[in-house]
């Protein structure tokens, strides 16, 4: 075993049995009997090292989502990556609060690819024509509830103790995302209607025109309808007043 991979390895161990999470570079160094220059040398510092431990941890969970034969129903996959997400923090609960730490500066690589599993779901329930805005948009909501219920179940046991508050929240945020008739399927949400067909169209063709190699349109033109269909999935669509419907003032003439 390389230098590099066994203070990694140590460095994990240490951090999960650690009662907050966190653990000196100096127990590192002396549980992988290494010295500090060579801690430094492979790792920068330490937060260098703590996110490497995150990547290292987070590694064998992502190697089931790179490897998963994506379902036929795009909103399948949604829902079991949401659950395999919680499921990945309860499991490993200082790990999940070390990646996602304000304390990181830099984003772990293994959180920024979480981050395009998700959209990458996104795009293909958007492609469908089951998303209700841009798959970009819909994944920051997505992501950030997620990531916010498993840290409160991690974080926050003693008042966090219903483990069914992950599925409420889920629904609750899918019924935000998914077209209305997706969610009504579901029995999350309401039918569709003219206001919310808007932005759903509009993300399903964009991301069928970035996906078209032959759109028959110039390289300006793609770049102009992407940014229109872009502002038409993420700006909420205002209800149209019907003729007649104003509130007509005192006619004192």
């Amino acid at each position: 075993m390389s230098t590099r991979a066994r203070i990694l390895e140590v460095a994990a161990r240490l951090v999960a049995e650690s009662p907050d999470g966190d653990v000196s570079t100096r127990a590192v160094c002396d549980a992988a009997q290494v010295g500090a220059p060579a801690l430094y040398r492979h790792f920068g510092d330490k937060e260098g090292l703590l996110s490497a431990v995150v990547d290292y941890g987070f590694d064998k969970y992502l190697e089931t989502k790179r490897q998963r034969a994506p379902e036929d129903d795009p909103i399948e996959d949604l829902r079991k990556g949401w659950d395999s997400h919680v499921e990945f923090a309860l499991d490993n609960p200082n790990l999940y609060r070390l990646m996602y730490s304000p304390a990181m500066r830099t984003p772990p690589a293994a959180a920024l690819e979480s981050h395009e599993i998700l959209t990458r779901d996104l795009r293909r329930a958007a492609a469908d024509g089951k998303l209700r805005l841009a798959p970009e948009a819909a994944a920051q909501v997505v992501m950030s509830a997620n990531v916010g219920v498993a840290l409160m179940l991690v974080a926050r046991p003693s008042t966090f103790t219903d483990r069914d508050t992950s599925r409420r929240v889920r629904d609750a945020v899918h019924a935000t995302v998914l077209t209305p008739d997706v969610a009504a399927e579901t029995g999350t949400g309401a039918r569709a209607t003219n206001r919310t067909q808007l932005p759903a169209a509009a993300a399903q063709l964009n991301v069928l025109l970035g996906n078209s190699a032959e759109s028959g349109l110039s390289t300006a033109e793609v770049a102009l309808m992407t940014e229109w269909l872009r502002r038409l999935s993420t700006t909420p669509a205002t209800p149209m007043k019907s003729p007649g419907s104003e509130t007509p003032g005192d006619d004192r003439s």
